[in-house]
């Protein structure tokens, strides 16, 4: 097992610009980290650093407490598995497994061992005589997860394994990875994705990375917690939005009043109140503010919305102009001024429709509200998450 530390970390390609800026991260032993992001914004780049593809230009980079800068990938004791599989294709799948195996001049009593018992894992068994063109694509996963398990490392390293499989394929190789490391707790693994499903099911910690421009200002990473941190205490509007399907709902506003027990915004284009057990210290009445809210946490409901607005979150009214209808559930597309769209969640039962007036309503708890900066502003029981 071996825990993973980067300090100041930095990646830049010649004169360029860095691409991976600020990284400061711990990893710990048997944790489950996983790299989430946009596209471009250095997840790969991140992980390849870590397997010794990629030098680091700035920083620490140590492996169980050993610095690796400049230990070549081979001995860092880590395996990768690649989107691509990269699978010998003249080779059967016994013999993709053993390979790194017989690069290290293991005895081969040995490594009929490791790959026998890899392959009884992944239920594999049956195939090992088998070429890669034989094979499903989730067969070939399966195999490049073998082939990394087989050298026992103490980190497992995963570049977007599932993304070349069909839905119904990535769900059943989503939940095998998450049995593989529950069976083998001691090693660490860090696994890039850019798909929010794989990333809040499987990991223990998110490190949610900013793309372009967004990190000479920010720095690289948006913020590091567990999944449901995540999605419930957002930092900034960039994270709430990234987190979450569909995303969440931001609204413009303004600050109408500054109390000890929270602030009142009015929304734009409505002038409807919405008062919340926020702090806010550095916020100044007639402030631009950005009010946000889930689709999930915005329900149609009977009764007066005002009665939700006196004890504190959002009572909205809205005109119906789209229905998507899921089964279990509906997503509801509400007119919003200035030409924007307000999604709202329902039971797939309600009998919602187009030009339909609907009645929303939000907890206080569920929403949230954001500064200029783009910083959440803090609940008044917590301290300023931006500080």
């Amino acid at each position: 097992m071996a825990s993973i530390s980067l300090r100041g970390v930095q990646k830049a390609y010649g004169d360029g610009p860095a691409v991976i800026r600020d990284v400061d991260l711990e990893i710990g032993k048997n944790e489950f980290c996983v790299f989430l992001g946009p596209s471009g914004c250095g997840k790969s780049t991140l992980l390849r650093m870590i397997a010794g593809l990629e030098d680091v230009t700035e920083g620490d980079l140590s492996i169980g407490g050993k610095l690796v800068n400049d230990i070549p990938a081979a001995q860092r004791g880590v395996a990768m598995v690649f989107q691509s599989y990269a699978l010998f294709p003249h080779m059967t799948v016994y013999e993709n497994m053993a390979f790194g195996l017989k690069l290290a001049k293991t005895p081969k009593t040995e490594i009929d061992r490791k790959v026998r018992d890899a392959a009884r894992i992944l239920q594999l068994d049956a195939l090992l005589d088998r070429h890669p063109k034989a094979l499903s694509g989730g067969q070939r996963q399966r195999v490049a997860i073998g082939r990394a398990i087989v050298r026992e490392p103490g980190v497992f390293l995963f570049d977007e394994p599932l993304s070349n499989l069909d839905a119904t394929l990535r769900g059943q190789t989503r939940v095998e990875i998450a049995r593989l490391h529950r069976q083998f707790a001691d090693a660490s693994v860090v696994y890039v994705t850019h798909d929010q499903i794989e990333a809040m099911t499987l990991a223990d910690k998110i490190v949610l990375l900013h793309a372009g421009k967004d990190t000479e200002r920010f720095g690289s990473i948006a913020q590091i917690g567990a999944p449901l941190d995540l999605y419930h205490r957002p930092k900034s509007q960039f994270v709430a939005g990234f987190i979450g399907s569909p995303r969440m709902n931001f609204l413009p506003a303004k600050v109408a009043a500054v109390e000890s027990t929270g602030v009142t915004v009015t929304l734009d284009g409505t002038g409807e109140s919405v008062r919340l057990p926020l702090q806010g210290e550095r916020l100044a009445v007639g402030a631009p503010v950005t009010f946000g809210v889930r689709p999930e946490h915005l329900e149609p409901a009977d009764g007066d919305p005002s009665a939700a607005g006196e004890q504190g979150g959002v009572a909205l009214s809205r005109t119906i102009t789209l229905v998507e209808a899921l089964g279990e559930h509906s997503y509801v597309h509400l007119d919003q001024p200035g030409g924007a769209v307000l999604i709202a969640k329902a039971p797939g039962d309600a009998r919602l429709k187009p030009g339909d007036r609907a009645r929303l309503l939000a907890p206080a708890a569920a929403c949230h509200l954001f500064a200029q900066d783009g910083f959440a502003i803090a609940p008044l029981d917590a301290v300023e998450q931006h500080a």
